[in-house]
């Protein structure tokens, strides 16, 4: 495994572990890949919706004023001011970077006398460019926007709003955690729910697109590929970073396994999560990450990887014939759902009675997700009749 990327070059190169390149966290660069690889997805299926004439764009009326410009003088400085309160605290102090970057990172630890004369230097610099900006008259410039060019905003909101959700989620589960270390739970970078994330960033995009006008049942079946194959890419940061997300102790292999025995079960050396969980040490390890898990364990996020890149083909594959807006979404709802039950059945997981059931919070929320892409599609081919409109366009 890789807690981050020291281990991973000393497999490559031969470098010690725990260097400074142990900032880089594996999981999130992972987690930043898979946002990236959504966004491309989400691109492609706009262009392509725009040429089949179901996206069309917008104009937006511009201006130059002048409180728009000060507003942007003093973020850039206060941002800018940031970072150079934080930059030479960081240098100075990196040991303890490495161990907890976010945790450092949104501490009020830093240097006062670089941050003051970071905004007052950087404020300076930006008035400067500004200037003439200043001085000139009100104008106002009508653009037009494709609905493919927002995709950057509607990337930068589903990475805030989904990291946010998703660690809302993980403290719910983990109350007691949380009121021992309010601030240290909050900005930890362990522990994301994945639903939690996709819950509160789709709300947040709702809220977005139906400002810039793109038809919301458009969007959901862009969306629904997007995340898809974004969840494919996160999981493997689950599973090479050993974050913990994995399954219960493996059962005995079966005869008819055909694939590699670590597809079945799988001890996950040098995993992030067992450094805290203290498990069986690795015989000549001095490293940060050195126990690995016996009994071996079911790799569930290779599994989930795996699930997700066939849903991924099949959507891809027939999102030019399915013709009814809405189909793709619900869909996918149906089938994540099916997935992530079943999933949870075999992940290490906290379990909540509720109703006479015994499951994990990612089980009742996969249950309604399957139960709402069920109503959805008879929503759409019985009760609409496969009407080829938006839905919700009157929300």
């Amino acid at each position: 495994m890789y807690p981050d990327i020291s281990y991973f070059l000393h497999d490559l190169i031969g470098t010690d572990p725990d260097n400074w390149t142990s900032v880089f966290k594996t999981f999130g660069l992972f987690l930043g890949l898979s946002v990236f690889s959504g966004a491309y997805i989400i691109y492609r299926e706009f262009k392509r919706l725009e040429a089949e004439g179901k996206l069309v764009p917008t104009t937006k009326r511009i201006a130059n004023h002048k409180n728009k410009i000060w507003t942007d003088i003093i973020m850039n400085s206060l941002v800018g001011g940031f970072f150079a309160y934080k930059l030479p605290y960081i240098v100075s102090h990196f040991e303890e970077f490495k161990e907890d970057a976010a945790g450092m990172v949104f501490s009020t630890k830093g240097n006062v006398l670089f941050g003051i004369l970071g905004v007052i230097g950087l404020g300076a610099l930006h008035y400067w460019q500004s200037k003439k900006a200043l001085d000139a008259p009100v104008r106002e410039v009508i653009k037009t926007i494709q609905p493919h060019q927002r995709v950057s905003d509607l990337t930068f909101i589903a990475a805030i709003f989904g990291i946010f959700g998703a660690r809302l989620f993980s403290i719910l589960e983990n109350l007691d955690a949380f009121w021992a270390d309010p601030i240290g739970q909050l900005f930890s970078g362990s522990g994301l729910t994945i639903y939690g994330g996709l819950l509160v960033a789709l709300a947040a995009l709702l809220i977005y697109v139906r400002r810039a006008q793109i038809p919301v049942i458009h969007f959901l079946d862009a969306i629904a590929i997007c995340y898809v194959f974004g969840y494919a890419i996160g999981r493997l940061g689950c599973h090479f970073s050993g974050d913990g997300d994995w399954g219960i102790v493996a059962a005995a292999q079966p005869a008819w396994w055909i694939f590699p025995d670590w597809m079945w079960a799988y001890e996950y050396p040098h995993n992030v999560a067992d450094f805290y969980q203290r498990g069986p040490k690795l015989e000549g390890c001095e490293w940060k990450f050195c126990t690995y898990l016996d009994p071996k364990v079911y790799p569930t996020p290779v599994w989930e990887t795996l699930v997700n890149l066939i849903m991924f083909s099949v959507l891809w594959a027939f999102r030019k014939k399915m013709k009814i807006a809405g189909t793709m979404f619900f869909l996918y709802l149906i089938l994540n759902g099916m997935q992530r039950w079943w999933i949870e059945t075999i992940r290490v997981n906290d379990k909540y009675e509720m109703m006479g059931l015994n499951w994990s919070q990612a089980q009742y929320i996969a249950l309604v997700f399957f139960i709402t892409g069920v109503i959805g599609m008879i929503y759409l081919y019985v009760f609409r009749k496969g009407q080829n409109t938006d839905p919700l366009d009157t929300l």
